[in-house]
């Protein structure tokens, strides 16, 4: 199974692509993180007055992404070179 996945020309030409696209904008990554975090933080201060479990979850699950995106950006943006 991994052979074909490995073999796929598909998802060479997209790893490739993002490769590009992350190594010519490599502080987006980290800044799209940071963007997710104040989202977060915006859904969950509106949270806390409407009280709904829709907003809670939006709230827990941008912020978790955000930095979990954030942390991939810096530890991207060595490796893509300059």
């Amino acid at each position: 199974m991994f052979k074909r996945i490995d073999q796929s020309s598909l998802l060479a030409r997209f790893i490739a692509f993002i490769s590009e696209f992350v190594a010519k904008r490599r502080g987006l990554p980290v800044i799209l993180g940071i963007a997710l975090v104040v989202l977060s933080l915006v859904l969950q201060l509106i949270d806390v007055y409407a009280e709904s479990k829709l907003l809670h979850l939006l709230g827990i699950l941008s912020q978790n992404l955000g930095i979990v995106i954030a942390l991939v950006g810096l530890l991207l943006a060595e490796p893509l070179g300059k």
